[in-house]
């Protein structure tokens, strides 16, 4: 797996101030059960794509408190000894149930349940909700972005464009995950083990006399994979003939992998033109790839003007999910244990659009039997058996139509154990093997949720003892 710092910190104070008052107001076997998922899709799309599991478990993994750390804490002036002591001695006693990484999730199915002492499950939600909220959000532009593409690769330009470090490399890492092919992030690249890809920067060509000279350069160090910038005076007249003369240069020693760079003006009509004039000279395998703020939307457009580009550079709008830039995750908990007794809890609000589901879940696909194609998710309770065929119940609680009857269907449980207290229960996977796994969930999928603009809702349903079990507990809480 790969390595993250510590990030015991990295946790809202008063996560901390509930810890400690579990810790000296229950007993150390009272147990909580918290549910992690989302109630709204980043861009008006049907689904997320679920990326940084590996890291939220490695994170908890690692959870621990330095001497330096706890003397931190102990300068607030806010937590007694014993709770600096029960820091101290930290060690995960949680175990964790998540969907596996590179899955389409939807709306308000729980997609990690933490279950352990209240005192530690709490002091995980600001971390787990900030690795897992940023890298799903880049993960689902990502895919939003690579979809536009109609099969052309896409590169992750935007490490100077993130927020921070940390963003850019996970946010690569999420990329891929996404469908991206590769990244001009070095580090990313050497940590993951994606590939990495660039051309030059226009200082570059400014720095010399003039552009044939910077080109011709270029080519004498990286003759094997010569791609050049175009663009840096003009396209047609100057920087798509200097990149000719120079390729017929490298052609006649022998070298054969070539490619332009457009990143600037107006794309379709200069990528047209360069085709044209790289066929013309006899060069028509010379890849054409554009940059300069593309988006899925600028990508869609492109292509249907007919514009002539073989591959996509994309920073910011990859990068910070610009559009779009906050998946609001939530952590809430579903139930609580006491001597051995589990009890359903709930959060009500003024919203019942915030309503939500109490117990230990399982969420389940259901995929037609005679298609093998998924239509729908359903949420039960862990311990319950499903039937063959039943009525059940949007989950949505401000759905019109709540009632539907299911049959003819086989579920699949997509909770599975990830975490043990210390004991990892998934295997580390390789990034692109999370991509393969993603793209073959996405091909389960109906076409119709899958569009960019106006897609189809993909329901999710819950169980009817789930919906009862809900329906109880508002009943107890009103009476208040």
């Amino acid at each position: 797996m790969s390595q993250i710092d510590n990030l015991a910190l990295l946790t809202d104070l008063y996560e901390f101030s509930m810890s400690a008052g579990f810790q000296k107001a229950l007993s150390q076997n009272e147990e909580g059960v918290f549910d992690v998922f989302y109630r709204s899709v980043p861009d008006k799309g049907s689904f997320v794509i679920l990326a940084g599991i590996e890291q939220a478990l490695q994170a908890i993994q690692d959870f621990s408190f330095s001497a330096e750390d706890l003397d931190y804490l102990r300068s607030l002036d806010l937590y007694d000894e014993s709770f600096l002591e029960f820091l101290m001695n930290f060690e995960n006693k949680c175990t964790i149930w998540a969907v596996q990484e590179g899955t389409p999730i939807f709306p308000r199915e729980p997609f990690m349940t933490i279950k352990g002492p209240l005192a530690q499950a709490q002091l995980y939600e600001t971390m787990l909700l900030n690795i897992i909220n940023h890298q799903s959000l880049i993960a689902t532009k990502a895919r939003r972005i690579t979809a536009s593409a109609e099969g052309r690769p896409v590169m992750e330009f935007g490490a100077r464009r993130a927020q921070g470090p940390s963003s850019a490399v996970l946010g690569a890492r999420a990329a891929i995950i996404g469908g991206a092919k590769s990244t001009s992030n070095v580090l990313a690249a050497k940590k993951f083990n994606i590939p990495v890809t660039g051309t030059m920067a226009h200082s570059w060509i400014e720095a010399f006399d003039s552009e044939l000279e910077a080109f011709r350069t270029w080519a004498d160090i990286y003759p094997t994979h010569c791609s050049l910038l175009v663009d840096t005076y003009d396209i047609l007249k100057s920087g798509l003939p200097n990149a000719i003369t120079v390729f017929q240069e490298l052609k006649a020693k022998g070298y054969h992998n070539f490619g332009i760079r457009i990143d600037s003006g107006d794309i379709t009509a200069l990528s047209c033109s360069c085709r044209q004039m790289l066929d013309q000279a006899g060069f028509p395998d010379v890849k054409i790839t554009v940059s300069n703020s593309l988006n899925e939307h600028i990508i869609t457009s492109l292509l249907r003007e007919g514009a002539q580009i073989d591959a996509f550079g994309v920073g910011e709008e990859l990068i910070t999910s610009s559009s779009s830039p906050v998946l609001s995750g939530v952590y809430k908990l579903a139930a609580v244990v006491k001597n051995g007794d589990l009890i359903p809890k709930i959060k009500m609000s003024a919203s019942r659009g915030k309503l939500t589901l109490p117990g230990l879940k399982q969420v389940y696909r259901l995929y037609n039997e005679e298609t093998n194609q998924a239509f729908a998710d359903l949420i039960a309770l862990q311990d319950e058996t499903l039937m063959d065929a039943m009525q059940v119940i949007k989950a949505d609680p401000l759905a019109i139509q709540p009632n539907f009857y299911l049959d003819n269907f086989r579920a699949v449980p997509l909770l599975t154990p990830a975490l043990d207290q210390q004991d990892l229960q998934v295997p580390a996977a390789d990034v692109f093997q999370i991509q393969a796994f993603s793209q073959e969930k996405l091909s389960e999928l109906p076409k119709e949720t899958q569009r960019l603009l106006n897609p189809d809702e993909f329901p999710v349903y819950i169980t009817p003892q789930l919906y009862a079990l809900q329906q109880a507990v508002i009943a107890k809480h009103s009476r208040f």
